[in-house]
């Protein structure tokens, strides 16, 4: 009697360990290795940009991923599970919300799409699995459990104005913007960040949910600026900000509507408090006249303004560069 439940309890378990393995082999392929060139980027920003995962979404060759991965990148090499590298290029980050759209430069021999799933239909409590490249090592699979999920607003983080599914998968560096799948092998979230003391997995991992992805990336305006930077508020007044929060620029991608600009990134490195930056660079403090402010909203509407643009149209930006307020402008291109 007790071995016949014993066998009924395992019967969950063998059950989803056969489905996730069929998964698995199914959806592999549609999963994806980043390669990130920051040229320029001074080591002291150590966010691990080097190594990423990103999923093909579609046959024109279209791939989800993290946007502090990609966000700032000047150069970015896509690997297939067969070895073959391709180039890609930013066509819309988001950085508020972590999720980024890249364009493979041309297709690979063979493409497989995997497909997104409604995440609104995620209950607590349910089996996921993350596929990615934690510390390099690609088409790593670690399997878990949805531990709570996060409407916009319930969480205090930079995220806190996306909507977040918590697991308890083993999430490492290397699965950033790697996908997040249900039983059935569909795209459910796409891996942003964990919590971490040690700097390994905790049990404290965050991903973006593929409604809040396919929102941002697919339904709204691609935008792009290319820029990495740091809102400041208390370091406003000491480095002569002529407002109370600025934008201090750390990198500008290569081939982005931000370096056709002319912005400067940082160049010198600093430690205050427990923060590493580069400073140096320029402090932006207005884009398209709206004021930057001490808040992760601050983006939101100028976001909103630079979608509305077409081409053809100014943009026009104020830095604070060495004491002093200058204006940077370019035009919309189509591939801005």
């Amino acid at each position: 009697m007790i071995f016949k439940i014993l066998i009924l309890l395992l019967i969950p378990a063998i059950s989803f360990a056969h489905s996730l393995q069929n998964a698995f082999m199914h959806v592999n392929p549609t999963v994806v290795v980043l390669k990130i060139e920051n040229k320029s980027l001074n080591t002291v920003k150590k966010m691990n940009k080097d190594v990423g995962s990103g999923v093909v979404i579609s046959n024109d060759g279209k791939i989800m991923t993290a946007s502090h991965l990609v966000h700032s990148a000047d150069a970015i090499r896509v690997e297939f599970l067969n070895g073959e590298i391709i180039p890609a290029r930013v066509l819309s980050s988001v950085s508020h919300a972590d999720v980024a759209l890249i364009q493979l430069e041309h297709l690979p021999k063979k493409i497989q799409v995997a497909p997104l799933g409604d995440s609104d239909k995620v209950l607590v409590g349910d089996d996921i699995f993350v596929i990615g490249a934690p510390y390099g090592y690609s088409h790593t699979v670690s399997k878990g459990i949805i531990s709570a999920r996060y409407k916009p607003g319930e969480i205090d983080s930079e995220l806190s104005q996306t909507e977040l599914l918590q697991t308890d998968a083993a999430i490492n560096q290397g699965n950033s913007g790697g996908p997040m799948f249900n039983e059935k092998g569909e795209v459910i979230a796409i891996v942003s960040h964990i919590i971490s003391h040690s700097g390994g997995n905790e049990g404290l991992g965050f991903a973006v949910t593929s409604n809040m992805a396919k929102k941002l990336l697919l339904e709204e305006k691609p935008v792009w600026s290319g820029v990495d930077g740091i809102i400041i508020s208390k370091l406003a007044g000491v480095l002569n900000v002529p407002q109370p929060a600025g934008y201090l620029v750390q990198h500008v991608a290569q081939n982005s509507i931000a370096a056709r600009m002319g912005i400067r990134g940082g160049s010198i490195p600093t430690k205050i408090y427990d923060s590493q930056f580069l400073l140096g660079g320029d402090i932006i403090i207005e884009i398209l006249g709206m004021p930057i402010e001490n808040s992760t909203d601050t983006f939101k509407p100028i976001r909103k303004k630079l979608s509305a643009l077409k081409q053809g149209d100014i943009v026009t930006v104020k830095v604070l560069r060495s004491g002093k307020i200058i204006t940077l402008s370019t035009d919309i291109r189509e591939d801005y």
